[in-house]
């Protein structure tokens, strides 16, 4: 295998290990829902992609043909991680779970635009 690319990979899987275990410790030390979906949605998503890109690399060149599979469930992942967090947050904001941010009211009663 060629310098060049297990320096590659090297960088790829420290990357992606350095990500997924931001994104771990911003999981467990965050303190309230909204802000801990930050962690796996973003960080981890991004860890496990550098991960399941540098093993794809890897099988491509020490195989016989291109490998797919890895780019395949990362695609999925990309797609379904922001899909699944903004779910959440729906289900948490309907459930009216506390949050830390300042949220400022909207008194106004609402009149409805239709003309008669």
């Amino acid at each position: 295998m060629n310098i060049f690319v297990e320096i590659l990979l090297s960088f790829l899987v420290i990357a992606g290990a350095a990500f997924a275990f931001i994104g771990s410790l911003g999981l467990y030390r965050l303190r309230d829902f909204y802000t801990r979906l930050h962690g796996p949605t973003k960080a981890t998503t991004l860890g496990v992609g550098c991960l399941l890109v540098a093993s794809s690399i890897f099988f491509s060149v020490t195989g016989e043909a291109l490998s797919l599979h890895e780019i395949l469930v990362s695609l999925f992942l990309f797609i379904t991680a922001p899909v699944s967090a903004h779910l959440l947050a729906k289900a948490a904001l309907h459930r009216q779970l506390p949050s830390l941010a300042v949220m400022q009211n909207n008194d106004r009663e609402t009149k409805p635009e239709h003309s008669a």
